[in-house]
């Protein structure tokens, strides 16, 4: 007589979504790609195949139960490591965008310009490597930290940037290694160490030197 399964379809389902709820990683499972769930009326998971639409079968279920409890040696302890990176990557992200930023429309009452002239003139600059431009959901955004008064790149900021966005490093991380401490500077701001004259070059050999890194590994 074949062995009863430990559990049944319904338990695993509950199972892995409350174990995904107590890690704060559920939010990340459609980022990934991976099948998602929602509650219904009794409180219960049910999982949803993402290319169908369609309820997960008991063989999906199980497949996406082994996937997410692979890493580690222990997979009764193991932690879905690629949904922490995304969890942190979005922290990051809602961090950043707390910091201010610009759609074109902003920036063109900044500039006292049209919101067309503005987009052609940010993209005229993002092409040179002139400013930071940012994909976000459906539109595209400038961070505020690169601005001066006017609205145009910090000019300390110029020699800074121009090598990052050369070496096509991902604007979400340029954004973020500008504004945070940075090991390389001693733990200082690049985008607030560059305000300093004496700081400014030293500043922008860090820049050089993280975008020949990025250009190694692309």
């Amino acid at each position: 007589m074949a062995e009863a399964p430990d559990t049944d379809a319904a338990d695993r389902a509950e199972r892995l979504a409350h174990w995904l709820e107590g890690l704060g990683l559920a939010e990340q499972l459609g980022e990934a790609g991976l099948p998602t769930y929602t509650r219904g009326d009794d409180g219960r998971a049910r999982w949803t195949d993402p290319g169908t639409g369609e309820p997960l079968t008991d063989a999906q279920l199980a497949e996406l139960d082994a996937l997410l409890h692979q890493e580690g040696d222990d997979p009764g302890h193991a932690v879905p490591v690629a949904l922490v990176q995304l969890r942190r990557r979005a922290e990051v992200r809602e961090q950043l965008l707390a910091d201010g930023w610009h759609t074109y429309a902003s920036l063109g009452e900044l500039r006292g310009t049209s919101e067309d002239a503005t987009r052609f003139a940010v993209h005229q600059a993002a092409n040179r490597g002139a400013l930071l431009v940012v994909p976000h959901r459906s539109q595209s955004i400038v961070p505020a930290f690169q601005l001066d008064d006017t609205g145009q790149l910090r000019a300390e900021l110029g020699p800074v940037i121009e090598p990052l966005l050369t070496a096509r490093m991902d604007p979400w991380t340029a954004w973020a290694w500008l504004t945070r401490p940075v090991a390389l500077l001693s733990g200082t701001v690049p985008e607030v160490a560059a305000r300093d004259p004496k700081e400014a070059l030293i500043v922008r050999h860090a820049a050089l030197r993280l975008a020949e890194r990025v250009r190694r590994t692309a």
